[in-house]
């Protein structure tokens, strides 16, 4: 599925993935390719749950997560489609 992408939502992906940490935490849930809970990826890096949760937020507005409720705690896993929509609007200006 390939989505067309606003400049509103490419400016706000961009600065989504500006952040080294949220770099890490994208890598992190691509390389388990299944749901992950706020709570797993709090103990991979060493943040306060608070900055995870704040990083995450960041990256599920941007779209760049999916997140579903899980009874108080919340999974996220990588919008696949989102990352291809973007990936191809950058790679528009190889061409």
């Amino acid at each position: 599925m390939n989505l067309t992408m606003d400049l509103k939502k490419i400016e706000r992906i961009s600065k989504a993935l500006g952040d080294p940490y949220r770099l890490k935490i994208m890598e992190a849930i691509n390389k388990e390719q299944t749901w992950l809970q706020c709570s797993a990826i709090v103990e991979m890096f060493n943040l306060a749950q608070s900055t995870v949760s704040h990083h995450l937020k960041q990256l599920s507005d941007a779209d760049l997560l999916i997140t579903e409720k899980d009874g108080r705690n919340t999974k996220y896993i990588v919008n696949k489609d989102v990352f291809s929509s973007y990936i191809n609007f950058l790679n528009s200006f190889k061409e």
